[in-house]
């Protein structure tokens, strides 16, 4: 068969907690909790008993407690050389790290944190609502960093949610695709304009242009069809079927959900079934360096991942300032980020008078 007929699906695999992905990112974890209402101490208003305290990731009733004992979450720990790119759909996040900074984001927002030469975080999730469920959604998405880039000072970036480009593609039918655009240039159809996203962290693989990298979601209608445009070549795209019952890519039906790999420069199109479908779509240029992980630690060689260890023994990458290691930020919902240095921004939304304020 040629390279002109032969289907752009490379190949197809299950969904598992842990998605698997491809050079240039690490993995993908999808976090869908139905959490119940709330308790005075922000956690769930329901028994604890039978679950594995501190290491819950059974899913019972619907939701895990993950490393939290009070409040859901992952209490402090360390990461050096990668990225962690949280997209928050449902609920909410807060954020304390070593270098003092603390975040509550979520409901639509992301965090883009480069971990670079080293960072303590925690991620908790508060429940805020005492009278009904606490829903949580979201994606973390490992993202690489090249050698150059790995010892890079750490920072992040909030997108929130007001501010990250999105569109609706309607077909013949009138029948719609929501595209997000979370990194990388989406040209959603031939007449449209070229969707410019957000700027990611000034040392991220995403922040060259030859990176070819994007972090799309797709929501789309029932029977909705949608064309998913050509990347360059060399470049890896995995599109991620992980709600609906159907749809077909390059007229091939698949009734599963899963993780389908595509040749990245052909035009893909996507029909889909009869209820709601939902995609997420990681693509970018390999690094095409090699990748040695000992656990929250991404570096090229095991003498990198031993000098780390013992840096982090010896500095803890700054410390941890805060009087517990699962820290939360009060029952006030209102979304913010207060970076190393104090300076405080907010959502438009929610921001009294400026964009930013000094905190």
């Amino acid at each position: 068969m040629s390279t002109a007929t032969a289907s752009p699906i490379l190949n197809i695999k299950p969904l598992g907690h842990r998605w698997e992905t491809l050079d240039p990112f690490l993995f993908c974890v999808y976090h869908d909790d139905a959490y119940p209402e709330a308790n005075a101490d922000m956690g769930p208003k329901a028994s604890l008993a039978g679950r594995d305290m501190g290491q819950d990731f059974s899913r019972k009733d619907g939701w895990s407690m993950y490393h939290g004992e009070t409040v859901p979450g992952f209490p402090g720990h360390p990461h050096r050389g990668f990225e962690t790119v949280t997209i928050v759909r449902k609920g909410l996040i807060d954020h304390s790290d070593s270098l003092g900074a603390t975040a509550r984001f979520g409901r639509g927002d992301v965090q883009w944190l480069t971990a670079g030469k080293g960072i303590v975080h925690s991620e908790m999730f508060p429940l805020l609502d005492t009278g009904k469920p606490n829903p949580m959604e979201l994606f973390q998405i490992w993202l690489n960093l090249p050698a150059a880039s790995k010892m890079a000072p750490p920072h992040f970036k909030m997108f929130w949610s007001e501010d990250i480009p999105d569109t609706v593609a309607k077909d013949e039918q009138g029948r719609a695709t929501h595209i997000s655009v979370v990194a990388g240039k989406l040209q959603a159809s031939a007449a449209a304009e070229p969707i410019t996203p957000l700027a990611p962290p000034p040392d991220s693989w995403a922040s060259r242009e030859q990176a070819d990298l994007a972090i799309w979601t797709l929501r789309m209608e029932p029977g909705a069809r949608w064309t998913l445009p050509a990347a360059s070549q060399g470049t890896n795209r995995v599109l991620y079927f992980f709600k609906g019952a159907s749809v077909s890519v390059a007229g091939q039906a698949i009734k599963a959900n899963g993780a389908i790999e595509l040749r990245a420069d052909a035009a893909v199109e996507l029909v889909n079934g009869d209820t709601v479908s939902e995609f997420l779509v990681l693509q970018g240029k390999p690094i095409g360096e090699p990748v040695v992980q000992y656990g929250p630690f991404v570096m090229n060689s095991q003498a990198e991942i031993m000098q780390t260890m013992q840096d982090y023994q010896r500095t803890q990458f700054g410390g941890w300032p805060w009087p517990d290691h699962a820290p939360t930020h009060g029952r006030d919902p209102a979304r913010f980020a207060k970076h190393p240095g104090g300076h405080v921004e907010r959502p438009h939304s929610e921001a009294t008078g400026k964009e930013a304020v000094s905190g």
